[in-house]
C-alpha cells in the first residue's frame, strides 16, 4: 500500500522558516515527479512547487520563487519543502503528491497529473 506522510508544519511567526517533509513507503518514487501543494480555507488547492524524478528540474508558484526550495532524496524515498520568509498568506495545509508515471527530467504542472496524495500538514503563520 502506498502512502504520503507529510511532517513539519507548524504555527510560526512572519519571517521565520520551516521544513516540511514527505516520506513515501509502499513504492519507489524514484522516476516519480513529487510535489508539494497547498490549499487554504474556502480556496482551491494550488501548486507550490515540484520536482523530476531525477530532482534536475524544478518549478514553483510565483508567490514563493526566491522563498521556498524543492528537493528530492530518492534514496530515502522523500521530498522535501524548505519555506523561508513565511508570510501569513502562506497560511494552508500542504499536501505532498506523487505520480504514478515516470517523469524523469519532467514536471507536471496540474494537480490532476498526480496520482499519490498525502493526508496534509497544517502551515500557520501569524503576523
Amino acid at each position: 500500500q502506498v502512502q504520503l506522510v507529510e511532517s513539519g508544519g507548524g504555527l510560526v511567526q512572519a519571517g521565520d522558516s520551516l521544513r516540511l517533509s514527505c516520506a513515501a513507503s509502499g513504492r519507489t518514487f524514484r522516476s516519480s515527479a513529487m510535489g508539494w501543494f497547498r490549499q487554504a480555507p474556502g480556496k482551491e488547492r494550488v501548486v507550490v512547487a515540484i520536482i523530476s524524478g531525477s530532482g534536475g528540474t524544478t518549478s514553483y508558484a510565483d508567490s514563493v520563487k526566491g522563498r521556498f526550495t524543492i528537493s528530492k532524496d530518492n534514496p530515502k524515498n522523500t521530498v522535501y519543502l524548505q519555506m523561508n520568509s513565511l508570510k501569513p498568506e502562506d497560511t494552508a495545509a500542504y499536501y505532498c503528491a506523487a505520480t504514478e508515471g515516470y517523469y524523469r527530467t519532467s514536471v507536471p504542472p496540474e494537480g490532476y497529473q498526480y496520482d499519490y496524495w498525502g493526508q496534509g500538514t497544517q502551515v500557520t503563520v501569524s503576523s
